[in-house]
């Protein structure tokens, strides 16, 4: 326990970062255990990190914030720690949902420039170039951005090694900006996402993928732990693969963009997985399609006015 608490610094959230709002607004939903919880987290020892929604927007995050004192302890690690060979091959279909949105709300199929922030591999990177794109794209991953240069063939010059809190482009440079399963993985989400709208063009759109703050499941087992009288909460995973610090919803990137000059042009919920009993898994997921209750949220924002 107290060695993952010394790889931490902890920092009380002063304001939700997308809406604003001050902490009386934010509600306590319960804590978060340092490592994957079970069914039964109380029976082992941990370092936790209190949870809050926000009231206004229902922005889900920790509070304190737990803070590496290096990055790279969470995002270090090779690839191949994570997936099989077979995840180093890109798909026909990768990608193709999010580069025919874009396609719709440019309304061209050409002549498109594209940065994705936190680009992995490089596979978004990839299956926009076989569209025509010109890509390019950043990580901050030191073993990710090598694989995706020496195994993936990504040119040098158009992925760059960094973060999106020190990198920059000159304003106005790209049509398509996008952020596949990075947000919640980012300290400030509001700042990032209006640095990317200075290097988004007029016209352009910006992508988000990120995981919703409605999700039903997350509901589901958090009512399992108070019912077996835990405080313990299965939202986000601060301190844990995969260590996300927020959940979202389509409201908190409405107030966010009144503040940060963006709008919602489109959005929609991806079901994904949903860890229950084989008997019952067709009918949460057509529940969660019908509902807006699945996993993943993607929207797609613009300059605001």
């Amino acid at each position: 326990m107290s060695s993952v608490a010394s790889r931490y610094t902890f920092k009380p959230v002063s304001a939700c970062n997308l809406c604003g709002s001050t902490p009386d607004q934010h509600r306590v939903m319960g804590k978060r255990a340092d490592r994957s919880q079970g069914l039964r987290p109380w029976r082992s020892r941990a370092v936790t990190t209190t949870v809050v929604r926000c009231r206004r927007c229902d922005l889900v995050f920790a509070d304190p914030q737990p803070i590496p004192f290096d990055l790279q302890d969470h995002y270090g690690v090779p690839p191949e720690a994570y997936w099989r060979s077979s995840y180093f091959e890109v798909d026909a279909g990768y990608f193709a949902r999010e580069i025919e949105n874009a396609k719709s709300l440019l309304k061209r199929d050409t002549g498109i420039r594209a940065l994705d922030i936190g680009a992995g591999l490089g596979k978004a990177m990839i299956a926009m170039e076989r569209a025509g794109f010109e890509a390019h794209g950043f990580e901050p991953s030191a073993p990710f951005h090598q694989r995706a240069i020496e195994r993936m063939g990504i040119r040098p010059d158009r992925l760059r090694l960094g973060g999106v809190e020190e990198l920059e482009y000159p304003a106005g440079m790209f049509d398509l900006i996008t952020f596949g399963a990075v947000l919640e993985h980012l300290y400030d989400p509001q700042a990032s996402i209006e640095k990317a709208l200075r290097w988004l063009a007029p016209g352009g759109v910006i992508h988000i993928e990120v995981p919703s703050s409605r999700w039903l499941m997350n509901a589901v087992f958090n009512t399992v732990y108070r019912a077996m009288g835990s405080d313990y909460v299965a939202n986000i995973s601060p301190m844990h693969t995969p260590y996300h610090l927020y959940e979202f919803d389509r409201k908190s990137f409405d107030l966010g963009g009144e503040r940060g000059g963006y709008r919602v042009v489109r959005h929609y919920h991806y079901v994904c997985q949903t860890y229950a009993p084989a008997v019952l898994d067709p009918l949460l997921r057509w529940y969660m399609a019908r509902t807006g209750r699945g996993m993943q949220l993607t929207v797609w924002l613009g300059h605001r006015g």
